[in-house]
């Protein structure tokens, strides 16, 4: 028996997003062509995510303290709340905050199908809190100690947090290449790219889920 075409319904989405000084998402319908086009998925796995997101997400946006609340089920023994931040304003891709399934989607496409380098530029906007093109000791710092609080280390303790200075010294030996202070893009990819464990790290993304 053949296989039916898809109805008219099936190939569009209606996403939800916030307007500028709007408190209430606004219901847009996308079609799933344009969702192809904007993103490395295709129509099936478009329309599998979004039954997922609709289920996990009814109202069709995210809000940062639902995505905590997603975060800490998958680290139950450390605080997860810091670092959950940081990931949920690299999530927000209109920095209104809120994430949208537009915005899941182009950010999962981006580390699941993007080359290294739009993953590596990816990672190094999480790094960069403040936005400003460049990452400094103390935006890493933060970074990592959300990182270590997150695997279940105790904050503020001397020896951790003498831990966690050591480490963003060798960070920035290594990725602060004319040792001025700062890590730029430029810096970043180069010392990324010559680090294999780096790229084979970010290679094992280079699967169909």
């Amino acid at each position: 028996m053949a296989t039916p075409p898809d109805s008219p319904i099936e190939e569009e989405v209606v996403l939800f997003e916030l307007e500028p000084s709007a408190r209430t998402p606004k219901p847009i319908p996308v079609a799933l062509e344009d969702l192809c086009r904007l993103t490395k998925f295709t129509r099936q796995e478009i329309r599998v995510m979004y039954r997922g997101f609709k289920t996990e997400c009814p109202e069709g946006i995210v809000y940062e303290d639902c995505f905590k609340d997603i975060y800490a089920k998958f680290f139950p023994h450390g605080n997860s709340s810091i670092y959950a931040h940081y990931v949920f304003k690299a999530f927000d891709v209109n920095s209104n905050g809120a994430i949208s399934f537009r915005d899941l989607l182009v950010t999962l496409s981006t580390l699941l199908r993007g080359s290294v380098y739009e993953r590596l530029r990816w990672t190094f906007k999480l790094y960069d809190i403040n936005g400003d093109g460049c990452i400094g000791r103390n935006e890493l710092g933060k970074l990592i100690y959300a990182v270590h609080e997150l695997m279940g280390r105790r904050p503020h303790q001397p020896d951790d947090d003498r831990k966690a200075r050591e480490q963003v010294d060798r960070i920035f030996r290594k990725y602060d290449l004319n040792q001025d202070g700062v890590i730029t893009l430029e810096e970043f990819l180069e010392a990324c790219l010559k680090d294999s464990v780096i790229i084979e790290s970010i290679q094992m993304f280079d699967k169909d889920f």
